[in-house]
């Protein structure tokens, strides 16, 4: 009876079954009729018939066969084959009586009931009552005034008909609920992928981070280090202290290095410590290593307040200024300023004078300050670098209160 409007890709003969049942029901029914009306099947609804006298059940057939033709294009137009078998039926409710008009118009208004939308469901719905009740109400005319005979026929209508489109609607429903579940599912898969590949990029972009921050920086001083010694005359004293330098930057480039196989092996800890005020005594302690002549002020004990995302952007601002300034103007004097506003906190790094250690052609696209710039952006910040009349010089201000 219900129409199936999914093939479940059983195989075999289900299978085929699926795929054809749209003209299989129909020819089926129309063979229920033929075999009704051969075992002289008539009468279903015997008092509704305004024929003067019992005709031959074969006249059933006459109804119940162009019912059965329209059944091959119930899908295509549910509603108008819907009308046409009602009338159908309703002719053979006044004639014959005979079941197989009745078996098509159940198979058509389940169609009907499936396809249609909740507003369509609402109209059938409505239909189907007002069809119970005029059928009560004409039993309770052809049966001389029998309210048990008019009830029985309306409560037999109401829930044949009744329990044929509260079917077809549960089964619509189960489907609609399916489609949804799929398309939520798909949904959730397609925004887990986005937020896989954001997460990749996110990671990228953090280890692309570090290893600028720390590694590259230690590597270039190893190698602006060693060229610094190979330039000047041999000095027992001068070279050990070159080569020291060139391994404490060694030690601390493979303890970055390790830290950073570590998470991308075991995919837990942190990819380096979070840089702090009490790294910044050790930055300007390098930077002046290195030759710069650097010169602090601040930071004052009022920055405390700015936040870890905060002290984290004004250290690293701190680092690379430094760091540029020892591959780009090596021996210049560094003025590093960090003080708070009424409501920012500053860091400025400007450099005077200098000259560029050949090491440095190999630094390369200068990241560095690109990262600085989108560091300093996310916590609402302004961050500018840029030459001044004879030197360099790299600046942030920072919202006090940052988040991390």
């Amino acid at each position: 009876m219900h129409e199936v409007m999914h093939d479940r890709g059983d195989g075999g003969l289900g299978s085929w079954y699926q795929r054809h049942r749209w003209w299989l029901d129909p020819v089926g029914m129309a063979l229920l009729a033929v075999v009704m009306a051969a075992l002289g099947f008539r009468g279903v609804w015997s008092s509704f018939s305004l024929l003067p006298e019992t005709v031959s059940p074969w006249w059933a057939l006459a109804l119940a066969l162009p019912a059965c033709a329209l059944a091959l294009v119930k899908r295509r137009w549910p509603y108008t084959v819907l009308v046409l078998v009602a009338a159908l039926f309703m002719a053979d409710l006044l004639t014959t009586g005979g079941i197989g008009t009745l078996v098509v118009l159940l198979d058509v208004l389940w169609t009907a009931a499936f396809l249609a939308g909740p507003r369509g469901r609402r109209v059938l719905l409505a239909l189907l009552a007002t069809a119970t009740v005029l059928l009560f109400a004409a039993a309770l005319v052809v049966s001389d005034g029998s309210l048990a005979v008019a009830v029985l026929v309306g409560v037999q209508f109401g829930a044949v008909f009744g329990t044929d489109y509260w079917w077809a609607v549960a089964v619509s429903q189960a489907h609609e609920l399916a489609e949804l579940h799929r398309q939520r599912a798909e949904e959730a898969a397609a925004a887990a992928e986005r937020d896989r590949i954001e997460a990749v990029r996110r990671e990228r972009e953090t280890m692309a981070g570090e290893l600028h921050d720390v590694v590259a920086g230690h590597v270039m001083a190893m190698a602006i280090r060693a060229e610094a010694a190979l330039s000047t005359d041999p000095a027992r004293s001068d070279d050990r202290a070159a080569l020291r330098a060139v391994r404490d930057a060694g030690l601390d480039a493979h303890a970055a290095l390790r830290s950073l196989i570590t998470v991308l092996r075991r995919g837990d800890g942190a990819l380096a410590s979070a840089p702090g005020w009490a790294d910044l005594e050790g930055i300007v302690r390098e930077a002046r290593r290195s030759g710069l002549d650097v010169r602090v002020d601040g930071p004052p004990e009022g920055m405390r307040d700015i936040g870890a995302g905060g002290e984290q952007a004004v250290v690293r601002v701190v680092r690379e200024a430094l760091g540029n300034c020892v591959r780009h103007a090596s021996g210049a004097a560094v003025d590093v300023v960090v003080r708070r506003g009424d409501d920012e906190a500053l860091v400025s790094v400007r450099s005077r004078g200098g000259t560029a250690a050949a090491a440095a052609a190999h630094d390369g696209e200068g990241w560095g300050l690109q990262l600085l710039r989108e560091r300093v952006t996310a916590l609402g910040g302004v961050f500018g670098a840029g030459p001044t009349g004879d030197g360099w010089v790299v600046e942030a201000r920072l919202p006090m209160q940052v988040r991390a």
